[in-house]
């Protein structure tokens, strides 16, 4: 901020939504946000939407949104980086009392947002909305969900409380304490739980989709369990020791009989099958840890390189969502 400018009287509420081909539904999304922050006593609000490189006309959407509208801010990534990125990007750059990060697929609904504030005003700096049922959710997807809730739970020594969401609001400390790690193997609902806080949770039912179907494929969706999974714990390289230790235990116990067989009682067990098994099953373990130490060592490659997680090919030309910051393009 320069000397000439000085910070509105009422606490200013910033949110941030990624936005990837989400042309249908972001006039839409942007009418009910814009409603729900209009409608908060004592505070002013800004918000920061992030273009993840989309395909279609949402960029198009965005800028029309925001040259009607002086408290919108659109950035554009030079490609698609993926959603978790995106909301990196725009918790960047975004600025304020309190920032709202969420998605602009409605099936975050605004109008969560007054008990969110209420609780924020109440003296928490992380209030988590916490999805208690999915109307466009298969079986299938909610059964692997709780798998990997309670799989990651079980490894890691953060909690990460089942169903909390990226719906999400964060007072000027934990805000700047999220932006302070620079991974770029992003988890961010374990990165809101890393970082402590004093943290509660609104309960919300999502509705089934608007428009347009998930962006969250099932390629994508395992790729960001396994940044979960890798970002938060070092228990599978510590499993693999453990079991490394006990299938050579077994393989020592076989020689034993082996070789108690020759001496004892004058013959050798004859059995190719055998002798196959055991040799695929240590070949099948070998390969799983070296493949576990690949994905440590692949992440620690990524992060040894110092890239930028992005870049803009579109920022913003007003300053108010980045008001007594310095702007940055990445971290």
């Amino acid at each position: 901020m320069t000397g000439s400018q000085k910070r509105p009287d009422r606490p200013v509420i910033c949110t941030v939504a990624p936005c990837y081909n989400e042309e249908v539904v972001i006039a839409r999304f942007h009418d009910r946000l814009r409603t729900v922050l209009t409608s908060l006593p004592d505070l002013d609000y800004r918000m920061v939407y992030v273009d993840d490189g989309s395909s279609d006309r949402t960029l198009e959407e965005l800028n029309s949104i925001a040259a009607g509208d002086a408290r919108v801010h659109v950035y554009s990534l030079s490609r698609n980086f993926g959603h978790q990125t995106a909301l990196s990007a725009g918790l960047d750059v975004a600025r304020g009392d309190g920032i709202l990060m969420m998605d602009s697929d409605l099936q975050h609904p605004p109008e969560l947002i007054p008990e969110m504030v209420a609780r924020w005003q109440q003296g928490f700096d992380v209030v988590s909305a916490v999805r208690q049922g999915n109307d466009g959710d298969s079986l299938a997807k909610r059964l692997s969900s709780r798998a990997f809730y309670s799989f990651i739970n079980q490894l890691s020594d953060v909690p990460i409380v089942p169903g909390a969401a990226d719906f999400c609001l964060l007072s000027r400390h934990a805000h700047q304490a999220l932006c302070a790690m620079p991974e770029r193997h992003r988890f961010l609902r374990g990165m809101v739980s890393w970082i402590g806080f004093r943290r509660t949770f609104v309960p919300f039912h999502a509705p089934a989709r608007a428009a347009g179907h998930s962006k969250y494929t099932p390629r994508k969706q395992f790729r960001l369990a396994l940044d979960a999974v890798f970002s938060f714990t070092a228990v599978p390289m510590k499993l693999a020791f453990r079991s490394g230790l006990v299938v050579a235990g077994l393989g020592l116990a076989f020689l034993v009989y082996i070789l108690a067989r020759f001496l004892f009682l004058g013959d050798l067990v004859p059995g190719w099958a055998s002798l196959i098994c055991t040799l695929l099953l240590l070949g099948g373990v070998q390969t799983v840890f070296i493949g576990l130490l690949g994905e440590y060592l692949a992440r620690v490659f990524e992060e040894t390189k110092g890239r930028p997680r992005y870049f803009f090919k579109q920022a913003s030309e007003s300053s108010s969502a980045t008001a007594d910051w310095p702007r940055r393009q990445s971290a």
